[in-house]
C-alpha cells in the first residue's frame, strides 16, 4: 500500500512539474482542437440538451468528469456545465 501511495504521489508531482514547465501560451491550434473536442463530448453526453450534465450522464460518456464530478460541481447543484468543466481543466493544468 505504501508503494502504491508513493507511486501516485510521484506521478502527481511529475504532472505538476510538467504543467509548470509548459509554455503559458501553448499551441493555439492544439488548444482549439481540445476545446472543440470537449464541446462535442459534452454535447453528446448531455442527452437532455439542457446545457447541464448530471453525474449519471457524465458516467455514461465522460469518465474523467464523472470521477471528478464533486470537485467540478462546486455549487453542489447536482449538475455541471461546460464552462465549469473547462475551468476545472484549466485549474488542474489538463488543458496544456
Amino acid at each position: 500500500m505504501k508503494k502504491l501511495l508513493a507511486a501516485v504521489l510521484l506521478c502527481c508531482a511529475s504532472t505538476v512539474t510538467f504543467a509548470q514547465a509548459a509554455p503559458q501560451g501553448g499551441n493555439p491550434q492544439r488548444m482549439e482542437r481540445m476545446v472543440a473536442q470537449l464541446q462535442t463530448r459534452f454535447a453528446n453526453a448531455n442527452t437532455t440538451h439542457d446545457g447541464k450534465l448530471t453525474k449519471e450522464q457524465a458516467a455514461a460518456s465522460m469518465p474523467m468528469v464523472a470521477s471528478h464530478f464533486d470537485e467540478i460541481d462546486t455549487q453542489k447543484l447536482g449538475y455541471v456545465t461546460l464552462p465549469e468543466i473547462e475551468a476545472y481543466m484549466r485549474e488542474r493544468g489538463a488543458a496544456h
